[in-house]
């Protein structure tokens, strides 16, 4: 996934919108939000995950996300006592969770002698496991402030830099995010500078809604790709008058609208990508055709594998029609392909014309 447009880090999703997801997942849409950063790692631990109900906390939020069409990235604090263990971690999450992208969070801790070598051990693990996953790494504005930090250790793995410049006790982010830009042009590697900006209170300091603008028309003028908050937590509850400079601030790459869940399942057959096509299903949905009753996303996972590759493989999906509202959906679609009848264990599909024809009625969650 291409970083464009504005997004928002969460870092505790109980304290975002009351835990609700289908609530968060609303407001990131109002807001023009091109994608959200959850933290879902600290250190070698897993992080949204309630051990004491054993309720991980990420997974229903990364649905609802992407149901109204918001990517989902994850973020973890490295600390780089055990670099495998954490990278374990991370590539845990990320095939879990089939995030879009991840962001590497070093700070002090990786100022200590010693830590270069734990930086490349971590990193070349995470890019063993995870060759095309975008990753970007989030640690201080100045690195001229910060020498110690591995920075090329770390930006060698990575696709993008997301400094946070954070202006705190200072009225000037738009000069900041020129100067964090600038020294970070001077060093090698240099990667496309994402900056992650101020909307919270520290220090009996907080930051103005003029500020918050000029920070977004800053990051613009630099031809930024893109640019993000910290954080979800502390600025919808506290001061909402910066989330509204955000939400209403236009930027060019903002999400298409959001398809009907009927588009979305279309969308996703033709990828014939049995993962895409699941990723829409809760994980105790159930699958009835007329043959056959199928449980759990796992196993609907496994039917649309074999559609793909067996019953209809290569086909083009198409949409015909759909109606319902709120929580169900009659639709009808219909594949075109080629030859006769095709068979496969007690699925006998007739095609008319190279066509096959499908209705479903379903109901989502919520």
């Amino acid at each position: 996934m291409t970083l464009k447009g504005k997004g928002y880090y969460i870092w505790q999703i109980p304290h975002c919108e009351g835990g609700n997801v289908e609530a968060i997942a609303t407001a990131a849409r109002q807001a023009g939000l091109r994608y959200v950063l959850i933290k879902v790692a600290n250190g070698k631990n897993l992080y949204n995950y309630d051990w004491r109900r054993g309720i991980d906390h990420v997974p229903p939020l990364v649905q609802a996300l992407r149901a109204q069409g918001v990517g989902v990235w994850g973020w973890q604090y490295v600390y780089g006592n055990d670099p495998a263990g954490e990278a374990n971690i991370a590539i845990r999450r990320v095939k879990q969770l089939q995030l879009d992208g991840f962001v590497v969070n070093a700070e002090a801790e990786y100022k200590q002698p010693g830590k270069a070598k734990s930086a490349e051990t971590y990193m070349k693990r995470m890019r063993t496991a995870l060759p095309n996953l975008p990753i970007g790494l989030s640690s201080y504005r100045f690195p001229s402030y910060h020498p110690q930090l591995p920075w090329k250790e770390f930006l060698t793995y990575c696709d993008y830099n997301m400094p946070q410049v954070y202006w705190m006790q200072n009225h000037n982010p738009g000069a900041q995010l020129k100067r964090s830009v600038r020294e970070f042009e001077g060093m090698a590697p240099f990667r496309p500078v994402i900056p992650t900006g101020a909307t919270f209170s520290e220090h009996s300091w907080t930051p103005t809604p003029e500020e918050v603008l000029e920070f977004l028309q800053t990051a613009q003028s630099l031809n930024l790709p893109s640019v993000n908050f910290w954080s979800w937590d502390s600025v919808r509850p506290a001061l909402p008058d910066l989330w509204t400079v955000v939400a209403n601030f236009p930027w060019e790459g903002a999400p298409p609208p959001m398809l009907d869940i009927t588009e979305q399942l279309v969308t996703a057959l033709n990828t014939h990508d049995p993962d895409k096509v699941a990723a829409l299903y809760a994980e105790n949905a159930v699958h009835v055709n007329a043959v056959r009753t199928i449980q759990g996303k796992a196993n609907i996972r496994t039917w649309y594998a074999t559609l793909f590759s067996q019953i209809l493989p290569n086909a083009q999906f198409t949409l015909t029609g759909y109606s319902g509202k709120g929580n169900s959906r009659h639709m009808a679609w219909e594949a075109t392909s080629s030859g006769g009848a095709v068979r496969n264990g007690n699925d006998t599909l007739g095609l008319t014309d190279g066509k096959i024809a499908y209705h479903y009625t379903f109901f989502t969650v919520g």
